[in-house]
This record gives C-alpha cells, sequence and structure tokens, in this order.
C-alpha cells in the first residue's frame, strides 16, 4: 500500500485538513443516502434544491466531524515531539477510527428510522429507553431487519481505517526553536478554526448553529432534516430546552382568545360513567378504512375491519391528529391535556409540574382507577408517568406473570394482554376508568405463530400487525360486552402517533400526524361524524364535559362535542410548529411562518399561502396565544387549578 508521507514542521495540520475533508465527503455522501432512503417522505425536492440543501449541510457537518473529534484533534495538534512516535499514532488512530464510526453509525440508524418519527434522533432517546430492560434484544432485531445497514456500516469503517494507513506523519529530525514555535501557532490556529467551526462563524453577533438554522436552505419544515445530519441533532438536544416567557396579550385579551381553565358548562348532575380509553400503537389514520371512504374512488378498505365497524356505531371525526410523534409524547396528550413542545413533556425540565389528568380528576370523584401495557413494567417510562398522573394500579408485563404470552421482544401480545384487562376490569368497583396501550403493533412487525397468514400483509410491514391488534380488539369487544358494565361505560379508541404511510395523501407533513379518535357508548346515542379539528389533548376536556363533570379543571385542549369551531390544533416537532385552524395548516419556526396550506383545497400542499397576510395574521394569533399560554403555564407551574 502506497503511503501519502507528510513532510515538514506543520505536517500534523495537514493531515488534520485532509481527513477532515474527507470526513466531509463521507458524511456527504451519508446525506445523499439519507434522502435516497426516504425519497418517498420528500416528493417535492429538486434536483437544484438538493444541490442546495447538501451546501448548506456542511455547515451541520462541520459542527458534528469537530465534536465527534475533539480528542483526536487535541492530541494531534499538541505542540510536542511525541506525537510522531508510533504507538502514539496507531492509538490515535483507533480514536479516530472509535469516535467518527459513532457518528457514522448515528447517520445510517436514520436511514432506518426516520420514517417513524419525522425528525432526526435526538438526545432525547437516551432518556426515551432507559428503563428498557431488553435494549440487547432490540438492538439485535433491528440489526437483523436492516443488515444492510451493517454490512454499510463495515464497509465505510473499513475504509476509514484504510486511508488513515494511507497518511503517515514524517517525524522532524531537528527539534529546535523553530519547530515549537511553528508547533505552537499551528496548535493556536487550530484552536481558532475549532472555535469558529463549532460555532458557525467567528463574528461576535454570530450566535452557535443550532437545528432551526437548517431552515435557511429549505422550503418546507421537514426538509431541513436533509441538511441536519444525526450527530449534530443529537449534540444540540442533549440539554433540556427551557422555555421562555413571552408577552403578546394582555392577562384578559389571552383568556378571551384560548382559555386553558375548563368551567362546567350547565347544572345537569354528573354522569358517572365508565371511562376506558385505548391508545393504539401506530394506528395511523390510513390505516382504517372506515375514515378514508374518499381514497381510489371509495374502494380503500384499510386493515382494521372491527375497527372500521365500531366506528359506524360511534361518534368519530374526520380530521383527527396526534400531538407528537413518539409513544412517549401521547400519554401527557391523552391523558392529562399537556402536549409536547420541543421535547416530550414527561423528559422535559417541566415534568415535574403538578399536573392533574381525566384519572385523577375521576378518582377524586370516587373512580377506581387502572392502567394496562403489556410490556415489562417501567418500559417507556409508562409506569412512573401512570403514577404521577394519579393512576392507582398499573398492570403490566409483571402482573400479567404468564411469559408464555411473550412477544419475544416488547411484552405481551396484545390479544391476551386484552383479555387479562377483560378479567381485571370486571373486578374493578364501578365507576371506574381504565386506560390501555398497545405495543403489538410495533416493529419488528411480528404476529403470533398461530396467526401467519390470517392477516393481510400489505404494502407495509405494519399492516398485517395493525390486522392483528384489530382482531385483538374485537376480541375484546366480545366478552367485555358480556360484562355488568360494558353499557355504562364511554370508551375513546385513539393511537399514540402515526407512523410509515403508503398512500400519497398521507405523505404529507399535515398528514404525518393524522390518527383516529373515537368515542363509543354502547349505552347511549353517541353517534355521527364531524369534519371538526380534534387532536389528543382535546380528549380530556371532551371527556370531562360529556360526563358534566361539575368542577373547573386544567386542559391545553378543547372539548370536541362543542359547536363552537374556533378551536386549533398545535404540534411541535424538532422545534417547528404545526398549527390547524379551520381549513388551514401553517407551519412557524417560533419566530416567524414558514409555510401556509388550505388543506380542504389543496391536500397535497402544493399551494403555499404564505404571502396571504390575512390569513397569516389570523393563524399567527392563534399561535402566540397558545405559546404564550404554554410557556408561562409551563415555567411558573401552573397546570391545575387551585382549590
Amino acid at each position: 500500500m502506497t503511503q501519502i508521507r507528510l513532510k515538514g514542521v506543520s505536517n500534523t495540520l495537514l493531515l488534520l485538513f485532509i481527513q477532515f475533508v474527507i470526513l466531509l465527503l463521507l458524511y456527504a455522501g451519508l446525506r445523499v443516502g439519507f434522502y435516497i432512503a426516504n425519497i418517498f417522505l420528500f416528493p417535492n425536492v429538486s434536483t437544484a434544491e438538493l444541490i442546495h440543501m447538501m451546501l448548506g449541510g456542511l455547515k451541520f457537518d462541520i459542527v458534528a466531524i469537530l465534536y465527534i473529534n475533539i480528542l483526536y484533534i487535541l492530541l494531534q495538534s499538541l505542540p510536542f515531539p511525541f506525537k510522531y512516535n508510533e504507538t502514539y499514532q496507531k492509538v490515535c488512530k483507533w480514536i479516530f477510527v472509535a469516535t467518527n464510526s459513532i457518528g457514522i453509525a448515528l447517520n445510517l440508524v436514520d436511514f432506518a428510522y426516520y420514517p417513524y418519527t419525522l425528525k432526526r434522533t435526538t438526545g432525547t432517546v437516551f432518556s426515551q429507553f432507559a428503563n428498557e430492560g431488553n435494549l440487547l434484544k432490540l438492538t439485535y432485531d433491528f440489526l437483523i431487519d436492516y443488515w444492510y445497514l451493517l454490512i454499510l456500516f463495515a464497509l465505510i469503517i473499513y475504509s476509514l481505517a484504510k486511508v488513515f494507513d494511507l497518511l503517515k506523519l514524517v517525524k522532524v529530525q531537528k527539534v529546535s526553536w523553530l519547530f515549537y514555535s511553528i508547533q505552537i501557532v499551528a496548535f493556536l490556529f487550530t484552536i481558532f478554526l475549532f472555535i469558529g467551526g463549532v460555532r458557525g462563524g467567528w463574528a461576535h453577533s454570530t450566535r452557535p448553529i443550532t437545528l432551526s438554522n437548517a431552515g435557511d436552505y429549505v422550503k418546507s419544515p421537514e426538509e431541513m432534516n436533509i441538511v441536519l445530519n444525526t450527530p449534530f441533532s443529537m449534540l444540540k438536544t442533549l440539554k433540556a430546552i427551557s422555555l421562555k416567557e413571552v408577552h403578546y396579550f394582555s392577562d384578559e385579551e389571552l383568556e378571551n382568545i384560548y382559555p386553558v381553565i375548563h368551567q362546567p358548562k350547565d347544572s345537569a348532575s354528573f354522569n358517572k360513567l365508565n371511562v376506558v380509553v385505548f391508545i393504539l400503537e401506530s394506528f395511523g389514520k390510513e390505516h382504517i378504512g372506515a375514515l378514508n371512504r374518499d381514497i381510489n374512488n371509495g374502494t380503500y378498505k384499510g386493515y382494521t375491519p372491527f375497527l372500521d365497524s365500531l366506528i359506524g356505531e360511534s361518534y368519530t371525526f374526520t380530521r383527527s391528529f396526534a400531538n407528537g410523534r413518539k409513544s412517549i409524547d401521547a400519554l401527557p396528550s391523552v391523558i392529562t391535556g399537556i402536549p409536547s413542545v420541543g421535547e416530550p413533556f414527561v423528559l422535559s425540565i417541566y415534568s415535574g409540574n403538578k399536573t392533574t389528568s381525566i384519572a385523577k380528576l375521576l378518582r377524586d370523584e370516587g373512580y377506581e382507577t387502572a392502567f394496562f401495557h403489556g410490556a415489562p413494567n417501567g418500559s417507556m417510562g409508562f409506569s412512573a408517568y401512570t403514577q404521577l398522573a394519579g393512576i392507582e394500579h398499573y398492570y403490566g408485563k409483571n402482573e400479567y406473570n404468564n411469559d408464555a404470552d411473550f412477544d419475544g421482544i416488547w411484552g405481551i401480545w396484545d390479544e391476551p394482554f386484552m383479555q387479562f384487562m377483560a378479567d381485571k376490569i370486571v373486578e374493578m368497583p364501578q365507576p371506574f376508568f381504565a386506560g390501555f396501550f398497545s405495543l403489538s403493533s410495533h416493529h419488528p412487525f411480528k404476529v403470533p405463530e398461530k396467526y401467519n397468514g390470517k392477516f393481510p400483509k400489505g404494502p407495509l410491514e405494519v399492516h398485517e400487525p395493525i390486522g392483528y391488534t384489530d382482531y385483538a380488539l374485537k376480541q375484546f369487544f366480545a366478552k367485555a360486552s358480556k360484562m355488568p358494565w360494558f353499557d355504562n361505560t364511554l370508551f375513546v379508541i385513539t393511537a399514540d402517533h402515526a407512523t410509515v404511510s403508503h398512500l400519497p395523501e398521507y405523505h404529507t407533513s399535515a398528514n404525518a400526524f393524522a390518527i383516529p379518535i373515537v368515542f363509543y357508548y354502547p349505552g347511549g346515542e353517541l353517534k355521527g361524524e364531524s369534519d371538526k379539528l380534534i387532536q389528543q389533548i382535546d380528549i380530556m376536556p371532551t371527556v370531562m364535559n360529556y360526563l358534566n363533570y361539575p368542577k373547573p379543571y386544567f386542559a391545553f385542549g378543547f372539548d370536541a362535542f362543542d359547536t363552537n369551531r374556533n378551536n386549533f390544533v398545535i404540534n411541535n416537532i424538532g422545534g417547528v410548529y404545526n398549527l390547524f385552524k379551520g381549513d388551514y395548516y401553517m407551519t412557524h419556526d417560533g419566530t416567524k411562518a414558514t409555510s401556509i396550506f388550505n388543506l380542504r383545497d389543496d391536500k397535497f400542499l402544493k399551494k403555499d399561502l404564505i404571502s396571504n397576510t390575512e390569513v397569516k395574521d389570523s393563524l399567527e394569533h392563534t399561535l402566540k396565544a397558545f405559546i404564550q399560554q404554554y410557556n408561562y403555564k409551563m415555567i411558573h407551574n401552573k397546570l391545575i387549578v387551585k382549590d
């Protein structure tokens, strides 16, 4: 192997420069690979726009590469002759290879993981999986399913090590004052370059580069993920997000625009129905035939025949959305009425705030409360959250206590665990609240062996397990319908988040959050369909108002059954706000609107109405009210109604 021998007193600076350029080229290649792997999620990116994003991505690659290689840069820049020692250089080589392999691996993970979260992996991933007892198994299954990424990773690391060997420092024969002078200057110059590189410039006015800076190179927020790289996203989100107070409106104006204290509407007596909430893993609206009757000229059937039939006996909404893209976002949204902004609420510095919940409010009125999740206790932090939410009894894999029904990865299969739930509920005194979070419709998308071939596979791997969970739901209702508590129960069926999509109608940033929200009351006349906007945080006030709950309570959402349509839907992914109001959908970076579309007239988001000042001002007026309420209540721990 022919080596390039770098001679001269300042040869280490040249070595670092060459290696840095090689890493920049590598990251550019990984960015192209990320785009190709997820090209169906970026349907409107032209070649010219992609080139612009690639050039913009250099800033973010520089930051990531510098931080990842900080130890290696320091070791190679030290102004001392011992750095030319062969053993010293071998140590440097393996530090270089090891640290850069981490950055490369993180980028490759998002080739596969991005479609499920619609954002680059962030620093919250460590907290999110901190309580998982089967991380090795999950990692193993990921590597098996995405074996080609493992092979690509190995080839890249092997090539990187070989490239390192091609570049060889030549020891300076004579160590003199000139050697030390040049080396010290080179060392200081390296520090200067490092500081400017990680900040994004040297000017005093330059603020350290952040994720939002990627917006300078794209026309829509989701495309920021092409510009970014995963190590940068993780490094910039390791610190908790700290909200800042804003003062757009007076207190009186704010309460008129967006009140968050819900008052009893009339003197009707409290109707103590049982409440059961199903949160179904990855049940995006796309997969449900009854909610997509306009797709393919009415021929689209979906993958949930039982849920379709139940919707016919329920009250549902055709424009219903999640407040996040992760399971960990869903519980606070559904149970507590609190959406996540920037990062999951339960992982934020505000997670210790006093909160209320459907369960706690009902428990204070004499309800028995329980939550069911078939994963090992502690998984996803659900058991800790439900305790904070005032739920008395938690039933997980530990309580099920039968590993014969363990799926080998996540927990107990949905069908037997739903049967277990029905048996436990019948033991609870009425009235009661019960929450359930499914898990089988999750990667690696398997069903019990006895059901192989029973459910349609469809074009996406998730379709088969969605069919299985729908069947499990059917079996639960078949059993529950024979129990004495059934007719006196309000059921709420929703999803934690949407997931990968196949239909073009769901390849938009708006429909990436589309989920079902269904209210079923077998003992009453709660039937119908509405195109009113609704979101997960609306579930709590909708349930409490339907029961005629007699006391004021706090929730960020709205009553979905209220005839007033001045409500809105909000979510925040990676610092970008998405606001739905009326027929309009706006994305906003917290400072300015970045796009506006009319969803009724333009479902594929082709015509940006950002220049429509009247519409933009109206939507921003609403968003400002939300930001002011949310930030103030979080910062000052005012998420409950004081007695």
